[in-house]
């Protein structure tokens, strides 16, 4: 926040101006020293008190967070990096009883906080009269954990040297200049101050339409390249205030909403629906989909509040609505609005299973499974696209709403939503990956879809290498402008930001309530599968698709076996497997590849009652997988390529004893994440049935030390702390604007 080029550059162009008042004649020196140097005072103090508002509004945030953990520490250290700036003195915190809690080194003996809060010295008043006035901007500060005030010392010791250095030159040069010039000098100034204050209001009004202003315009602009610069320590601050600071449950979400959001609708929009209502002999059933996106998002809705609006695809979830289509939900205690939309079987047909799931899904992917291309899908894809984008109109109640988007079933909505509420923030959340460019080229619809998605405001990938893809992607196939230091994206005026939040569970899970022990679940698990009590039992729970290398894992099981021979009769791969999507052939064809693979193993390796492979292709509840995860030994994530899979954070979240070994393929998000698992390559069959040996010889000690490290990751990085980074953010770009809005009336009032 150094404006000294800024006010450099005036005080040069003022000073020769009033140089020029040298024509003046001598009886007019009384008048026209006196009111140029009070003119130079005024501008030289607005500056200052312009300057110690933008430093208020830099600091707000971040001092907010560090109150709220007591982070006494770190406010002194950020108050002294404020203070670095040359024309700040000094950095404080005054409590309401008038004692300084918090300060910069540098912070004068002298000053106290006694009276600042007092009414008649305002915001804004001196400190000290000698030769070195300081003004002490004041301000009224209330935060959750303390109440307050900000107060802000700046040296205006140079704005007496200007008034002096500019009394000398008019005292030289006015006898020469007639009663004419001293005039034309004092309107020239006054045509000068209007003239900064134009451009600058100009600059900032470039920044509120949406911060797509080039640094060319920037270079040009008054307070430009300061307001720039504002904008980037605003996100340096809010980096440096990193989640581990905090504690993130459903509470602090809640409570940085009501901080942060109080009075802003959240909309959630995704084509999964987080509760099912089905027709079963004669009753409704409620479940649940086996989906990481709703394993993720419905927490957070339970937190936030607010609508989801989400396809209706229960054959009994049309009796359980309203007459607006509505739904309170969850069931058991309503938190939030289920808004439902209804689709043909024609509709489901082209938008889901054809264009997002014969289209989408393997070309993201790239599982080795030709992606389907058919005009007719597309056309769907786009009409309902364009419904939701009416639904989501007709949901919100403020033209201003934060709306989260989820996964690629709505690449078009961003845009199409932005044009019916220019004034929402847009979150875009792509659950699975995104590939290399030359990979996205395939599509023949790639710059309508991306131009769709850089409608949002933040566009949010598992890793930064889905980002990297992304922005070089739209740097082959768009006209834009990219900005790879800031990781955004401009086209067509709005910006967009391109930002890796690697998705999580809720901690601590709901699934782990009333699970028994440990021993009770491994003893009740193998009884029900037949089992002999000492069987070593590995655990693979997904959807049927063909990304998650179920194939892959049963030939390292095979391999296995061949390879240690000592593990017949004593090892148990347990295949949980819901079938999904069973109307495309690829699905249907890996059920079928799935169960004769399976068949023809345990026909290879079995020895009396036992078998080695165990596949059941049934939907299990979250509370039935948790106990499964309690009771194996070995937990296998093997896909073939993934945005995250959350089951390998489920698996190690249910492990509350420390125990149990995870092998993770390289290929899913999860291992960027969870490095203590056995990391495998799952299109080696042989090395995935060495990492099984491996898990199972792997003593109790190192499976206590890998798993400790990685439920301590899960359990600060969790789904409250991934939805709060995205939602703070957001608001982070909309206290951006409030700071121009600031500059530009302080600018008008100066």
């Amino acid at each position: 926040m150094k404006f000294r080029a800024v006010l450099n550059q005036r005080t040069l162009t003022l000073s020769a101006i009033v140089a020029l008042a040298a024509a003046a004649i001598l009886a007019l020196n009384l008048l026209v020293v006196p009111l140029t140097t009070k003119l130079i005072d005024n501008w030289s103090r607005r500056d200052v008190e312009l300057r110690s508002s933008l430093v208020f509004n830099s600091l707000k945030l971040s001092l907010e967070s560090l109150l709220a953990v007591n982070a006494g520490s770190a406010i002194n250290e950020l108050f002294d990096q404020v203070a670095l700036d040359e024309r700040v003195l000094a950095v404080g915190f005054c409590d309401t009883e008038g004692r300084m809690l918090f300060k910069s080194s540098l912070m004068p003996e002298a000053f106290s906080c006694k009276g600042v809060t007092s009414e008649e010295k305002g915001r804004f008043f001196i400190f000290g009269r000698g030769a070195w006035p300081v003004l002490v901007g004041s301000y009224a500060f209330s935060a959750p954990e303390i109440t307050g005030h900000l107060v802000v010392l700046h040296d205006l010791g140079f704005a007496g040297q200007r008034s002096a250095q500019a009394r000398r030159y008019v005292a030289l040069l006015l006898t020469g200049v007639g009663a004419l010039g001293a005039g034309a000098t004092v309107i020239a100034v006054a045509l000068l101050i209007r003239l900064w204050r134009r451009r600058m209001r100009q600059t900032i009004e470039h920044f509120r339409k949406g911060t797509a202003i080039s640094r060319e315009s920037l270079e040009a602009a008054p307070l430009g390249r300061e307001l720039y610069r504002l904008i980037r320590d605003l996100d340096a601050r809010r980096e440096s205030i990193d989640a581990e600071n905090m504690s993130w449950t459903a509470n602090t979400l809640k409570s940085i909403i009501h901080d942060n959001l109080a009075d802003t609708q959240i909309i959630a929009v995704s084509n999964r629906e987080p509760y099912i209502h089905e027709d079963a002999d004669g009753h409704i059933e409620i479940r649940q989909p086996a989906s990481g996106l709703v394993a993720a998002l419905e927490p957070v809705m339970r937190a936030c509040g607010g609508t989801w609006i989400a396809h209706g695809s229960g054959s009994a979830d049309r009796t359980t609505v309203d007459s607006a289509d509505h739904l309170a939900v969850p069931p058991d205690s309503p938190r939030y609005t289920l808004r439902r939309i209804w689709l043909t079987d024609e509709e489901q047909r082209g938008y889901y299973y054809g264009l997002a799931n014969e289209g989408l899904w393997p070309l993201c992917h790239i599982a080795y499974i030709r992606p389907v291309f058919r005009e007719s899908d597309w056309q769907q894809y786009k009409n309902i696209n364009e419904r939701f984008a009416q639904v989501v109109l007709q949901e919100s109640q403020q033209p201003d709403p934060i709306i989260l988007v989820q996964d690629y079933h709505f690449a078009l909505l961003p845009k199409l939503v932005r044009a019916l509420l220019p004034d929402a923030t847009i979150i875009t959340f792509w659950h699975i990956p995104w590939p290399n460019s030359e990979t996205f080229g395939i599509c023949p619809w790639k710059e309508e879809i991306l131009q769709g998605m850089l409608g949002s405001t933040i566009l949010g990938f598992h890793t930064r290498f889905h980002c990297n893809n992304f922005i070089d992607t739209v740097d082959r196939f768009l006209e834009s402008r990219i900005d790879r230091e800031l990781a955004s994206i401009t086209l067509a005026g709005h910006e967009t930001f391109i930002r890796p939040y690697p998705i999580a569970i809720e901690w601590p899970p709901a699934a782990m309530r009333n699970q028994a022990s440990i021993e009770k679940t491994r003893l009740a698990v193998r009884q029900r599968f037949r089992l002999s009590p000492n069987t070593r039992l590995a655990v693979g729970v997904e959807r049927f698709d063909y990304t998650k290398g179920i194939v892959d894992r049963m030939q390292a099981v095979d391999s296995l076996l061949n390879n240690h021979p000592e593990w017949l009769g004593q090892f148990v791969l347990l295949q949980i497997a819901a079938p999904t999507r069973s109307e495309l052939a690829a699905y249907r064809d890996l059920q079928t590849e799935a169960k004769e693979l399976a068949a023809s193993i345990n026909a290879r390796h079995q020895m009396d009652h036992w078998q080695p492979i165990i596949l059941v292709a049934k939907h299990h509840e979250p509370h039935q997988v948790f106990e499964l995860f309690r009771a194996a030994d070995i937990c296998i994530v093997s896909s073939l390529h993934d945005g995250m899979n959350l089951v390998a954070k489920e698996f190690v979240a249910s492990r509350d004893d420390d125990s149990g070994v995870l092998i993770l393929s390289s290929f899913a998000g999860a291992s960027r994440e969870l490095s203590e698992a056995l990391l495998v390559n799952p299109y080696d069959p042989h090395s995935m049935g060495d990492a099984f040996h491996r898990a199972l010889l792997m003593p109790k000690s190192e499976q206590t030390q890998r798993m400790h490290v990685m439920r301590e990751q899960i359990r600060t990085r969790n789904v409250y702390r991934w939805a709060g980074k995205m939602l703070l953010d957001a608001e982070q770009l909309r206290k951006k604007q409030r700071i121009f809005q600031i500059a530009a009336k302080t600018a008008e009032n100066s």
